[in-house]
């Protein structure tokens, strides 16, 4: 079980290639406060088998990607296609 399952969930059950949610709305989504790290861009990157990152593999598992925002507040999530591009 991954605490951002919440997440994953809201995204598979949009029918969008694109949605942006601000960090209130995706914290009304988990139930839970980001971390002051979710602030940082890199946080929403992709994680590594490295550095795996519960929120990234909760994610992808939808069927996302995930950037924040040049304006800092709110986070992209694109559709990944099926052919890995």
């Amino acid at each position: 079980m991954n605490k951002f399952d919440p997440l994953s969930d809201y995204l598979q059950a949009q029918n969008k290639p694109e949605i942006v949610l601000s960090y209130e709305e995706i914290e009304d989504i988990l139930g839970f406060g980001l971390p002051r790290s979710a602030l940082r861009a890199e946080w929403w990157d992709d994680d590594t088998p490295h550095h795996p990152r519960a929120q990234s593999q909760a994610i992808r598992a939808a069927g996302y990607d995930s950037r924040r925002l040049p304006e800092g507040n709110k986070v992209r999530f694109r559709k990944r296609s099926v052919f890995g591009y």
